[in-house]
């Protein structure tokens, strides 16, 4: 039992994923899973209250991983909003099928879909919160105030996207989720033309993309 390291958020987040991929099924206590990972129960509730906050805390992990890799790249900062929030979208999903099989476990536990979404709630406040700051700069950008969209509104709409996109990206089959990748690019150009006011064109083909993937 004994453990000179200081546990940190990652390496019990590490440990507690293993756990559920390898036994297939989630611990039933603190004590026993500390047990078996040969942790102390005191340094378990030091960093998560509970394996409901835990398991919330994997996604904003998923976030925040997210926004330090994306945030490497010097240029980021200089490009538009549109391909920041295709940087977000691609590099998240790049983590996501890393973490498929787990993702997937958890994502269909309960038969109730908003059950499952319930541990979503922190990358859900974390994913609006830089959504909206991509707003307020394109609304600084307007000089016609009746051009300005609010941005809860539209950060709202984003985080619909993103669950429109984890739903999709669910039930992809293609090889190295290619036609994730295309649902995206669609998806976010559709916002931002939106956004921009010039819809139709984009709306009609991600209308058709959509289409073409409910019929195959």
């Amino acid at each position: 039992m004994a453990n000179t390291k200081q546990l940190t958020r990652k390496v019990l987040i590490t440990k507690y994923m293993n756990h559920v991929l390898e036994h297939e099924h989630f611990p039933s206590s603190i004590y026993k899973f500390c047990q078996q990972q040969k942790i102390k129960e005191p340094e378990f509730y030091s960093l998560y209250g509970s394996f409901e906050s835990l398991q919330k805390g994997i996604w904003k992990e998923f976030h925040d991983e997210t926004l330090k890799l994306i945030h490497q790249n010097k240029d980021f900062e200089s490009y538009s909003n549109r391909n920041k929030l295709l940087s977000y979208f691609f590099t998240i999903f790049e983590m996501f099928t890393l973490n498929r099989s787990y993702i997937l476990l958890v994502l269909n536990r309960y038969e109730m879909p908003l059950k499952n979404l319930e541990q979503l709630k922190g990358l859900r406040k974390e994913f609006k919160l830089f959504a909206s700051q991509l707003a307020e700069v394109s609304n600084e950008k307007k000089s016609i105030k009746v051009l300005k969209q609010p941005k809860g509104l539209l950060a709202e709409a984003a985080w619909i996207q993103f669950m429109f996109l984890i739903k999709f990206w669910m039930n992809d089959d293609s090889p190295a989720f290619e036609k994730t990748d295309a649902a995206i690019e669609k998806s976010v150009n559709t916002a931002f033309d939106v956004f921009d006011n010039t819809p139709l064109e984009s709306i009609i083909d991600l209308g058709k993309f959509l289409w073409k993937e409910q019929m195959a």
